[in-house]
């Protein structure tokens, strides 16, 4: 967790969020008033957006990192995630209506992270190998060529 990380670690991930906010152009805060915080409400209101299609995943996906570190919002907050579904195009109350019933697949999926060997976010499984975090994917780009 990163608050048990030493603090040479914890000191330079706030370097590293500086040079990704300044390399991707974005609106970041490096210390964000939620932060950390539950999300698992949140994680549920994702995969409770299953039946609208992976692309309204990402879109709520993105509402919610934006919540978090752009808007300074607390993505625990039921509120907050129906702001963020209704940025997505999603209906909200449908989500957190849905949330307890999507447990089991957030459950089955967390165990099938386990199994391939997942450790940490983002992790992306191509044709069985692991690509773990965002500047090693220029690896996955290589494979998805190939």
């Amino acid at each position: 967790p990163l608050g048990k990380r030493a603090p040479q670690r914890q000191a330079y991930r706030l370097i590293e969020l500086e040079r990704w906010k300044a390399h991707l152009g974005v609106l970041l805060n490096v210390h964000p008033k939620y932060f950390p915080v539950d999300g698992t409400l949140a994680a549920l209101a994702i995969v409770a957006a299953a039946p609208s299609g992976a692309e309204a995943q990402m879109q709520l996906a993105g509402a919610i990192l934006r919540a978090v570190w752009a808007d300074e919002l607390n993505i625990a907050d039921p509120a907050t995630l129906r702001a963020a579904a209704a940025k997505a195009g999603l209906d909200g109350d449908r989500l957190l209506a849905d949330a307890p019933n999507a447990k089991a697949r957030y459950d089955a999926f967390t165990q099938e992270a386990l199994a391939r060997g997942v450790f940490g976010a983002p992790t992306y499984v191509y044709r069985g190998e692991l690509f773990w975090g965002q500047d090693r994917l220029d690896f996955l780009d290589r494979a998805l060529a190939t």
